[in-house]
């Protein structure tokens, strides 16, 4: 095993995409760039060090996304996040993370007479007044976010329900805003 040096945001976008606690650094590249899993015993923690690549060609692998947001959000990343606007972009942006292809299901999401998503800013800014839209992290996706923190749970747990997700874990998924 190699190990190599790398600086903090390399190793915070690696580590985002962290899927179960003591997965390896080198099985979270892999799949990131779509190489088969290596056959050695993953390492127990990340700790930055990353392997040097397989020497073997790698065999293809058809990725198939059964993550739940669940699996990926944990208390401390919700504690870290500025404010209630900062903790329901960063729950979006998990359940975008989580479901990239179905997400554009919550475009459909609307109020009586407001858009609560958008592809773009401008879209949302043409749709009301003081929408404040913000651009769910890496998604491509805007959301509004000047309403009040009952509103934007509620807007959590239609994305939830638009998403697969049981009513029970909807729930859940809108009380990560307390």
């Amino acid at each position: 095993m190699k190990r190599i040096e790398i600086d903090d945001e390399l190793y915070a976008h690696i580590a985002s995409h962290t899927q179960f606690i003591g997965e390896s650094a080198s099985d979270i590249l892999r799949r990131m760039l779509n190489l088969a899993p290596s056959g050695a015993r993953p390492v127990d923690t990340f700790d930055g060090a990353v392997d040097e690549p397989s020497r073997e060609q790698p065999k293809p692998r058809q990725q198939v996304s059964t993550r739940s947001v669940f699996d990926v959000i944990t208390s401390a990343d919700l504690a870290g996040q500025k404010g209630k606007v900062g903790c329901f972009l960063y729950i979006l942006s998990m359940l975008y993370r989580c479901h990239p292809e179905q997400f554009v299901k919550v475009l459909t999401i609307r109020g009586r007479d407001r858009l609560y998503f958008a592809t773009s800013e401008r879209e949302l800014l043409s749709s009301g007044n003081s929408t404040n839209p913000k651009e769910i992290p890496e998604s491509g996706f805007w959301v509004i976010t000047n309403s009040n923190t009952t509103k934007k749970k509620s807007m959590l747990t239609r994305v939830a329900l638009e998403l697969g997700y049981s009513q029970q874990d909807a729930e859940q998924i809108r009380d990560f805003l307390s």
